[in-house]
């Protein structure tokens, strides 16, 4: 029986495997996913994303989960939360971040396993802010961040993206929301 971190009504989330390595590595390899990276990625750095997750859950408790769809049991992206250095400044934050298999666009399947990794955080963690960056052309994660309840709290120049967008959420500012605390655990 497969342990699921998170349920929604249509999605659950799950730990990352190497058995996911081929559904997986057919989305980060790409290029339209990937449009918003450097470069869509080979066997290798698909395996070492893997591995990073794998590390994650151990250092932090969580990482990316791989998001399955529920009524056929496929495996559809990943989504979670994983410490950034998100103003390149050494300091490390909680951020949602995802990848969904280019056939699932538009179906509300990121929103949906955003907001409930973002119930996660607060219900699980004592972080008082958890925040989404992203190259500041990036609309599609951009209205993710703002589904969750995000606000944009800076834009800045950087040698990665150009410009990267950063929105945050408090955890005072979560509470006000009415999808707070609805999903099953």
């Amino acid at each position: 029986m497969t342990k699921y971190i998170i349920e929604t009504d249509q999605i659950a989330l799950r730990e990352l495997t190497m058995a996911d390595f081929d559904a997986w590595h057919q989305i980060l390899s790409d290029k339209e996913t990937m449009q918003y990276y450097p470069r869509e990625f080979d066997e290798d750095q698909t395996r070492k994303w893997i591995n990073w997750n794998l590390d994650n859950y151990s250092k932090y408790g969580f990482g990316l989960w791989a998001v399955i769809l529920k009524k056929t049991n496929e495996f559809i992206g990943d989504c979670g939360i994983t410490m950034q250095n998100i103003y390149r400044d050494g300091n490390l934050f909680p951020e949602i971040g995802y990848h969904i298999n280019k056939r699932f666009w538009n179906k509300g399947y990121a929103s949906q396993a955003s907001k409930a990794c973002l119930e996660y955080v607060f219900k699980n963690t004592d972080f008082n802010e958890v925040f989404s960056y992203q190259n500041s052309t990036n609309i599609p994660s951009r209205k993710v961040a703002e589904k969750m309840g995000m606000s944009l709290r800076e834009e800045y120049p950087d040698q990665i993206n150009i410009k990267t967008s950063v929105y945050s959420i408090t955890r005072t500012e979560f509470l006000q929301l009415p999808y707070a605390f609805h999903n099953k655990r």
